[in-house]
């Protein structure tokens, strides 16, 4: 059987669609998901580590103000600054997540792995997809501890921990630069677990990329009720304050449902700050904005404009 010779103007739309995968890194990966947000709440377990223990229950309250009511965590397991090996490696009957997983009745599986290397996202991928085809991983992509990238905080050998940052002496500039390889590593980990895979089962949660932006936007002075970037962290490691735990749930709640968060009511996390109430709306949109903004730049996160 002859196939049918493609059309002059058809080829090159083809051969121009084939370099630009082979050579834009910031094209959205193809089909990672598809351009509908989804419309009913998502059951979701979360193998994670410390900068994530505040958003089960803010990601909650921001879906059901979005009208998912039905949103559910199935579980939660915390590690301190744990990969998603860790989790993975669990003995078997003490193991959560795998259950969850088995069970078929999990739609999204949050992970947060610290640093490479890490094999625990593609064995969790491939554990999931096996039981649910429709099944996603989100990774987060996380802001460096300490405001630098040093691996060996949770890899022998150990070296100590500062005990001082001093966050505020960071700009956008330094900032983007020291993250510039763990992002770059942690999105090439992504594409490669999906081309395994053969299907775009895990998609990156924009956590880094977000709090950066949020960073520059105190730097300017564009952001209510933050007078420097010491008041997103409660220690020098970097975990979060209530508006940075605001910031990385709206970036879930992007990525997991594709929707635009902005417009959605101030959650109680930012209410309970007793900010001015122009503040606190002011601070909120912003929020929204940034990890929208976050999510429909990152091209692994599922998310397109609309």
């Amino acid at each position: 059987m002859k196939l049918a010779t493609p059309t002059i103007p058809r080829l090159i739309c083809l051969l121009l669609a084939l370099a630009g995968c082979a050579f834009c890194d910031e094209a959205p990966q193809a089909g990672v998901a598809s351009p509908a947000p989804i419309t009913k709440g998502q059951r979701i377990y979360a193998a994670h580590h410390s900068y994530f223990v505040q958003v089960p229950p803010i990601l909650t309250e921001i879906a059901k103000s979005a009208g998912f009511a039905d949103q559910v965590f199935v579980g939660t397991k915390y590690i301190g600054g744990s990969k998603a090996i860790q989790h993975w490696n669990i003995k078997d009957g003490d193991n959560r997540a795998k259950d969850a997983l088995k069970s078929g009745a999990t739609d999204v599986l949050v992970l947060t792995p610290v640093y490479l290397p890490d094999e625990g996202t593609e064995k969790f991928a491939r554990l999931g997809l096996e039981k649910n085809p429709g099944i996603r991983v989100t990774v987060q992509e996380f802001w460096l501890p300490y405001d630098a990238y040093e691996p060996h905080y949770y890899d022998p050998p150990k070296i100590p921990h500062p005990d001082k940052v001093n966050h505020n002496a960071q700009t956008g500039a330094t900032l983007r630069a020291t993250h510039e390889r763990y992002f770059r590593e942690m999105d090439a980990l992504v594409r490669d677990v999906n081309t395994k895979l053969g299907k775009p089962v895990v998609l990156v949660v924009h956590a880094g990329q977000a709090v950066i932006a949020l960073r520059e936007k105190i730097i300017a002075g564009q952001a209510p009720g933050l007078k420097s970037q010491e008041d997103l962290f409660t220690d020098p490691l970097g975990h979060p304050k209530p508006a940075l735990q605001v910031l990385i749930s709206y970036a879930h709640y992007a990525v997991i449902y594709r929707k635009n968060p902005v417009g959605l009511p101030v959650p109680a996390a930012l209410a309970n700050l007793k900010l001015p109430a122009a503040d606190a709306d002011a601070l909120n949109r912003l929020l929204q904005e940034l990890a929208w903004d976050a999510a429909m730049h990152h091209p692994l996160s599922g998310v397109t404009a609309r």
